[in-house]
């Protein structure tokens, strides 16, 4: 992907929504309904941006939802791209240099996730402080284009730390509040700090994987994300990444993983989610 490749695809957006974008979102399986907040919105599906790719996979709805969310301007990628149905990691980056050629400073990753870690369970969040990339690639691999960022950029901190300490705040404070009022007793506990290990797919791993990765430091396994953070690193865009805790990984408990589990999972905090994103943008969106 070149510059100019990039370039196009941030006119294109721009000739569709003029006024400032302050941060970009990418919403994961079954986390799509975030994006039905967005106020005076635009929507563009990809194969109308040059240079995007389809999403193929159920739970992506495969748009661009451009507007503003209490006063601050908003570009929500509405499904993402996925190393495993065939795109190179040029076409995954695409919408994060996009959006960074358009003046985003922020942004917000979110995936749904199987967790390695017993401690958390399905319907909790993680907040990514690091990541392992296994996907077997960097999708900085190639020539570097200087006007992106640097040839060798350091990754010492992709996730901003600041945003995680916002993040963490806002959830507490969401837990603490419904707890008061005798709902969702269960939220007490529902918000992590963790590791968020990248694989290839579109295999779920296999028990001997999941303990591999756990004993690597993983406490969430997931097929994204992690393209996207390097991509944003590499531009100096501040970066907060969410995972939706959707599963336990393979060998944790008895019985098989499917998609439809994902899914379902993602509708079920839907409501939460949506409700710690808004607090988050609200806080570091101005």
């Amino acid at each position: 992907m070149s510059y100019e490749q990039a370039a196009a695809a941030a006119d294109f957006i721009r000739s569709n929504y003029a006024a400032e974008l302050s941060t970009a979102i990418v919403l994961g399986s079954g986390l799509g309904a975030f994006a039905e907040t967005i106020k005076n919105a635009v929507r563009i599906p990809y194969e109308k941006i040059p240079g995007f790719a389809r999403s193929t996979v159920e739970g992506h709805a495969g748009q661009l939802v451009i507007g503003e969310l209490d006063g601050v301007g908003v570009v929500v990628q509405q499904g993402r791209f996925h190393y495993y149905e065939g795109y190179d990691m040029q076409q995954v980056m695409l919408p994060v240099r996009s959006f960074g050629l358009l003046g985003v400073k922020n942004l917000i990753l979110t995936n749904a996730a199987g967790s390695t870690n017993s401690d958390m369970t399905p319907g909790s969040l993680m907040i990514i402080s690091d990541h392992l990339n296994c996907l077997g690639v960097n999708p900085l691999r190639g020539p570097n284009d200087e006007r992106f960022g640097p040839r060798f950029p350091d990754m010492t901190e992709v996730y901003d730390r600041e945003f995680q300490e916002i993040a963490h705040q806002e959830a507490e404070s969401i837990a603490r509040e419904r707890f008061d009022k005798g709902r969702d007793a269960e939220l007490t506990d529902f918000i992590h700090r963790g590791i968020y290990c990248a694989l290839s797919g579109p295999t779920y791993e296999t028990p001997s994987e999941v303990r591999m990765y756990r004993q690597l430091g993983a406490d969430a396994v997931g097929m994204s994300t992690v393209p996207e953070a390097i991509a944003a690193r590499h531009m100096g865009i501040r970066t907060l990444g969410i995972s939706c805790i959707t599963n336990l990984a393979a060998g944790m408990v008895e019985g098989g993983i499917n998609h439809y589990e994902v899914m379902d999972t993602g509708a079920r905090v839907a409501e939460v989610f949506n409700e710690l994103l808004i607090r988050i943008l609200k806080r570091i969106g101005h």
